[in-house]
């Protein structure tokens, strides 16, 4: 694993039984904002349920219920608290009572993820979430949270499993995720989990932290998002509950079950030394992701209509800092940790495309242009110059690896180099990615036949032939449970060649195939200046699809992981 000098410094905060994290990146990915305002929106009516509403018990002794607002009217302080500190909040509330006759405190907390403090509607006075980055998601829906003074506790995120697979992917307590991402990618690793993105902190952050992971690998933004969705598209579990999740492996007693069955996933610090404190037969071991730091921290945010400050001024007193450390956290942030955006939806954005991203079994069948215009020269990312089929060439070989394993492919080539040429040729024949091909898997197979892809000089481009025979082809196949598709790979129009048509009699042809107990839905990615992007959107449309335009070739990845996407949205 490559150092990183400075930012490879470990913090001097309290550290475990393995080194401290070194440092982070940058990361890229936005969506457009009505993807937020929409979240935002609907938030009243989702149910993020990660934790009960109930108060939180003053302990991790067991699940105490304190009693319901309607029966203490004289609660005058509520708070929410994300579940990991809500039992140090909750014994500080506790020292605010002074009155041993009254059953109902003066300050009620309740244990839950600040997703779902954000998508309620009733607010608490008090609100201390696990990422400061939660009040401004909060205060763009409309709420009107203001932290008082700096955090109360911090902890950085880490990467966790049964030791034996934490060791094989770190050194000295460090690993990364692009490691990570590439040892799922080669089966290495059995399984990963991660928490809901839109409802943990957990999840917030590992999502971003990934994101900007992979920004860090490549100049190009496109195949950064590739990367990144490699890693979601091989998740064994992508909304897990965070604390549940280690729960589940405290009552385990096999390690190899916990490896195949949950694997490597994010947890805080504080909550790994809190199971590492318990002594469980499963011996879980964390390391630090140095290629995406991310820290959670605990701002204490009073409402903007609470009317006991006092009170709330004295609960965060109450809440010392031995009482924070002894439970786990650190008292001073996390060096080298990435610094979050400020605008909201620079976390959402990822986070809801990760969420959204579908699982339903693929049948997919790649249709690549090979005629002679993908050998002219362009500008690619980092002011290099090469071909289109070159920059194809690099672009293909990461989407390759976006497959689940669920998923059935194939891919043709489109061009006709002579008149009697066919208008396709089958380079990877169709069937589970996972299947051998002499002696080598249909996923191998795929990213080989994306590094020979060679375009002939002078071939025509029968583009709408091959999309008519491609769609006819994957009818065959449609099967309930799946989503079947034909993705189109082309820089250029239907022209120069004897299966040359309108696109009017292309379109009538279209239409005549079209079954709605069978949709085959087009994916088109139009590269470069001389694509016909209205017969590629016409055609999208008419089955369903969607087109994207990658109107500068350096675009092209972008234009992939569009169209990947596209191909993973809900229906």
């Amino acid at each position: 694993m490559p150092d990183r000098a400075r930012r490879d410094q470990p913090p001097v905060d309290q550290p475990v039984t393995h080194h401290g994290p070194p440092g982070g990146g940058a990361g890229r990915i936005v969506l457009a904002a009505a993807i937020v305002v929409l979240l935002l929106a609907v938030a009243g009516g989702t149910t993020w349920w990660m934790y009960s509403r109930d108060p939180a018990p003053a302990t991790n002794a067991g699940p105490s219920r304190a009693p319901s607002p309607s029966s203490c009217p004289g609660v005058k302080l509520r708070v929410a608290a994300a579940p990991e500190i809500a039992p140090v909040v909750s014994a500080a509330a506790k020292t605010l009572d002074d009155d041993d006759k009254n059953p109902c405190d003066p300050v009620q907390v309740v244990a839950e993820e600040p997703g779902l403090t954000v998508a309620s509607a009733a607010k608490p006075d008090v609100w201390i979430p696990s990422s400061s980055a939660w009040l401004g998601i909060a205060n763009a829906g409309g709420a009107a949270f203001t932290a008082q003074g700096r955090p109360l506790a911090h902890t950085p995120i880490m990467l966790a499993a049964p030791a034996s697979v934490t060791d094989s992917l770190s050194k000295g307590g460090r690993t990364s995720w692009a490691q990570l991402t590439a040892a799922v990618a080669a089966g290495n690793v059995a399984a990963v989990t991660m928490p809901d993105a839109r409802a943990s902190t957990t999840g917030l952050l590992s999502v971003y932290a990934v994101n900007a992971a992979m920004a860090r690998t490549t100049p190009d933004s496109g195949i950064a998002q590739l990367r990144a969705l490699t890693l979601r598209s091989r998740l064994k579990e992508a909304s897990a509950d965070p604390s549940r999740v280690l729960a589940g492996i405290a009552g385990q007693w096999n390690a190899n079950g916990v490896t195949y069955d949950v694997g490597v996933f994010p947890t805080t610090e504080q909550q790994l030394r809190t199971y590492q404190r318990g002594k469980h037969t499963v011996q879980l071991k964390g390391a630090y992701p140095v290629d995406g730091l991310v820290e959670a921290d605990y701002p204490f945010a009073v409402a903007k209509n609470n009317q006991d400050t006092e009170l709330a001024g004295k609960l965060r007193a109450a809440i010392t800092r031995p009482a924070l450390t002894a439970a786990g956290f650190r008292a001073a942030a996390t060096p080298n940790a990435l610094p979050l955006p400020a605008q909201p939806a620079a976390l959402l954005a990822p986070a809801t495309m990760w969420s959204e991203y579908k699982t339903l079994s693929t049948q997919v069948l790649l249709l690549i242009d090979a005629s002679g215009s993908m050998n002219q020269k362009i500008s690619a990312p980092g002011g290099r110059t090469l071909t289109r089929a070159a920059l194809l060439r690099e672009s293909g070989q990461f989407a390759a690896q976006l497959f689940a394993e669920d998923t059935s492919v194939g891919m043709w080539y489109f061009g006709q180099p002579t008149p009697s040429s066919p208008a396709h040729e089958e380079v990877v024949p169709y069937g589970p990615i996972t299947d051998q091909l002499q002696g080598a898997t249909r996923r191998e197979a795929l990213a080989k036949a994306m590094r020979d892809y060679r375009a002939a000089d002078d071939s025509g481009t029968p583009l709408y032939q091959s999309v008519l025979d491609g769609v006819a082809e994957m009818r065959e196949k449609v099967s309930p449970g799946t989503v079947t598709l034909v993705v189109v790979l082309t820089d250029g129009k239907d022209g120069e060649s004897t299966f040359k048509m309108t696109q009017a009699q292309f379109m009538d042809k279209l239409a005549a195939q079209q079954d709605p107990s069978r949709p085959v839905p087009v994916l088109a990615v139009g590269y470069g200046p001389d694509v016909d992007m209205k017969a590629l959107t016409d055609m999208s449309t008419a089955t369903g699809g969607a087109a994207f335009a990658a109107t500068d070739p350096a675009d092209l990845s972008s234009a992939i992981a569009k169209a990947f996407l596209a191909a993973h949205a809900p229906r």
